[in-house]
């Protein structure tokens, strides 16, 4: 009997477009299983913008991996090429943007059908930002403009999804609103400088580049109010600089405290 392949999935709070010491990218590719694995960056959600997919190959080139990019509003591949360069790549990493712009783009190109088949292949998926938001049930998303409850996405990652928790104004309280009225489900909120690993949609790993960076898991409390519990992450350190600095106790389960909306 064959194996089910485990499905892997990584949330970013940074990365090689945010951050200089490139921690959060070096720990994601660890997380792959072969030497030199294929990275296929998709910038959908940014119009594929040339300079943000140049950004991308000039922070992997440097690395032990074959760096590639995906556009689609420029597109060169029928649809039995693009499945094939898509099931051929080992990590499938999401730049950030638009989330709406995101999804309906790649339902129009049948890009959802394909990185579900990958997913289930075993094909680890990523992303920062738009990117991280796509794979969960809901997100929250400034797409069309103020910060509003997206109950849309791919629904590989169960619940819901937060980027830049806490570092942009209005994001924490307006997610805390949306899921203690259960306009979103449960989920994820993460701070910039923050990663997540999940397998088999359960968290697995989580880490931090700076101490200050938190992940958070955000639940409705029943009483109108949310309870948001402090994840622990391990602290990331560059290389040969001393030895990282664990979180107590291994995720989640960390402090919780009832918050107001």
């Amino acid at each position: 009997m064959t194996a089910v392949p485990e499905t892997r999935l990584a949330l970013l709070g940074g990365g090689f477009s945010d951050d200089e010491d490139g921690l959060l990218d070096d720990w994601l590719l660890d997380h792959v299983r072969v030497p030199r694995p294929k990275v296929c960056f998709v910038p959908t959600a940014s119009g594929d913008a040339p300079a943000y997919a140049e950004r991308f190959l000039d922070a992997f080139r440097p690395r032990p991996c074959e760096p590639g990019v995906l556009s689609l509003f420029r597109r060169e591949l029928d649809d039995d090429a693009l499945r094939t360069f898509l099931l051929s790549q080992d990590v499938i990493y999401v730049g950030g943007g638009s989330t709406v712009n995101l999804l309906a783009v790649w339902r129009a190109h049948g890009v959802d059908r394909l990185l579900r088949e990958a997913f289930a292949r075993g094909t680890l998926l990523c992303g920062i930002s738009a990117g991280a938001n796509c794979w969960a049930e809901g997100s929250h998303t400034d797409s069309f403009g103020p910060l509003t409850p997206l109950a849309d996405g791919l629904g590989l990652l169960p619940g819901s999804v937060c980027p830049h928790y806490g570092s942009e104004p209005g994001r924490g309280s307006s997610y805390r609103e949306a899921v203690a009225e259960r306009a979103l489900p449960s989920g994820w909120a993460l701070e910039d400088g923050v990663g997540a690993f999940f397998t088999d949609g359960r968290l697995t790993d989580a880490v931090t580049r700076t101490p200050e960076a938190r992940l958070y898991r955000v639940e409705p409390d029943g009483d109108g109010e949310v309870k948001e519990q402090t994840v622990p992450c391990r602290l990331l350190s560059p290389p040969h600089s001393g030895d990282t600095v664990p979180a107590p106790g291994s995720p989640p389960g960390g402090p919780t405290r009832r918050r107001r909306r």
